[in-house]
């Protein structure tokens, strides 16, 4: 997968055919409850190796600032990348097809069966697991951060966590100081 530590390099995986793109993204999209990010990132990252943990990072990082599901956003990317424009459709589809079908019907049956008492406790159970998931999943994104020495990378990570998440900044006030900040810091090659 990586020579280097931080697995900053370029992932060795030959790249999907179009059908597999379509059924791993397929996968992801039915395997994702409460969000598919932790399963997008174990079939890229972990099973598929079509990407490094530091690729993935990056592609998900710039979905960040797009409009729209970043998980959509990353598939479609993903999905140009490796076959243009026909791998963007493929990839958008496999992601956004089965799960829409699946909610359809889920959907229908909520609407009969909802008030079920059982079926309150199991979404409840179902909400940990999905809050385990996002825990793991961002522990996991952050391992390459912490594998390399201490930058302005890490300052603005903390710097970040620290306006929102303790200090309850709003997030566009926190974004248009910690943005131009990090673009600063680019251009002069401290990151």
């Amino acid at each position: 997968m990586s020579d280097k530590a931080d697995g900053s390099s370029p992932s060795s995986a030959p790249s999907p055919t179009l059908l597999e793109l379509f059924f791993g993204f397929a996968r992801i999209s039915i395997s994702g409850f409460g969000g598919v990010l932790a399963w997008s990132r174990r079939l890229l990252v972990d099973e598929k190796r079509w990407m490094s943990p530091a690729e993935f990072n990056e592609l998900y990082a710039l979905c960040q600032f797009l409009p729209g599901a970043n998980v959509v956003s990353l598939s479609v990317m993903f999905g140009a990348r490796r076959h243009g424009a026909k791998g963007a459709v493929i990839a958008f589809l496999g992601l956004v097809g089965p799960g829409a079908t699946l909610m359809l019907v889920v959907g229908t049956l909520y609407s009969h069966y909802g008030g079920l008492p059982h079926l309150s406790g199991m979404l409840a159970g179902l909400a940990a697991g999905a809050a385990g998931l996002i825990i793991g999943t961002a522990a996991r994104m952050g391992e390459p951060l912490l594998r390399q020495p201490p930058k302005a990378a890490h300052v603005m990570a903390a710097a970040t966590f620290i306006a929102i998440g303790i200090l309850h900044v709003s997030l566009p006030w926190a974004l248009a100081l910690l943005i131009p900040t990090s673009i600063g810091l680019a251009w002069f090659g401290k990151i």
